[in-house]
């Protein structure tokens, strides 16, 4: 499958066609669904997860930043115990300026963005695969709430910073754990599951002072060991830090009601086109409807 991205002044940054052997044999044979049942099971990735908190594994860091060309100097720390603190690390606030404009709706991470509708029968067509508001949330009824609006899906992959934020001031509502089996995010394994419904996610409703109620949902993938959100605090503030994905590609999807918010041109643009356009956390996207 061909992944298409653009930047913000509108130039493609990649353009390639995912061919990974490995995951072709898992979600294309039999032998390898096999393999992928044992592999997908809680306690397997909670192994997996161990490995990459053990001091062993800080020797992948080296060979992943040499082959990612990342800029340890933007981040707080250059030296790390495992490869989970790598993977989890925190950059400098002074290279992710939080736009601070009430009328400003922001990125909740670093990712790549593609841009959805939403209406009563709207099913989201994501790396091949489709989706609806209620499979995301895990409640029907409540979906139905978001029809008009707009769905909003941040695909991170590994080099990517894995921490994301609030996009506005306001008060957490309800919260909940849908648990499901972990897949990976690569596109080849969506032409065999439907990843959303296969993995895990968290899914928290926002009451924010500028956009309404919005849904964030945090989704899990293969072998990650865990989604980690900040508990105890009912109230936060646009920017502050909401938690951070464990090793592994994870996705944040928003989803924000009718009448509340306008995206930028270039992001409608590109995801009209399903060309993801490349964002990062605290930047501008759209704007609030007056």
């Amino acid at each position: 499958m061909e992944v298409r991205i653009k930047n913000r002044n509108n130039e493609f940054i990649e353009v390639k066609k995912g061919k990974n052997k490995t995951l072709k044999f898992l979600y294309g044979t039999f032998i390898g669904r096999t393999m992928l049942k044992a592999l997908t099971r809680p306690v397997v990735s909670k192994a997996a997860g161990a490995v990459m908190n053990s001091r062993m594994s800080a020797g992948f860091v080296k060979g992943f930043v040499q082959k990612n060309g990342i800029d340890l100097s933007e981040y707080e720390k250059s030296r790390f115990k495992s490869y989970n603190e790598f993977f989890t690390r925190k950059i400098k606030s002074i290279k992710r300026p939080v736009d601070k404009n009430n009328e400003a709706f922001i990125s909740p991470c670093d990712s790549k963005l593609l841009v959805f509708d939403i209406n009563e029968d709207s099913e989201f067509c994501i790396k091949e695969s489709y989706y609806s508001t209620g499979d995301l949330i895990g409640d029907t009824e409540k979906a139905k709430e978001f029809n008009g609006g707009k769905c909003l899906i941040f695909r991170l992959s590994v080099d990517d910073y894995h921490r994301y934020c609030y996009i506005d001031d306001g008060t957490k509502g309800k919260s909940k754990f849908i648990k499901g089996e972990l897949h990976t995010v690569n596109p080849i394994a969506l032409k065999k599951y439907n990843i959303y419904k296969r993995n895990c996610r968290y899914c928290t409703f926002l009451e924010t002072e500028n956009f309404g109620e919005v849904a964030q949902i945090e989704v899990g993938a293969m072998m990650v060991g865990r989604i980690v959100n900040y508990y105890g605090k009912e109230d936060f503030k646009r920017g502050e830090e909401k938690g951070y994905f464990e090793f592994g590609g994870s996705t944040v999807v928003l989803l924000v009601k009718k009448g509340y918010i306008y995206l930028d041109d270039d992001i409608l643009k590109n995801s009209n086109d399903l060309i993801e356009t490349k964002v990062k956390l605290g930047e501008r996207i759209g704007g609030k409807l007056q």
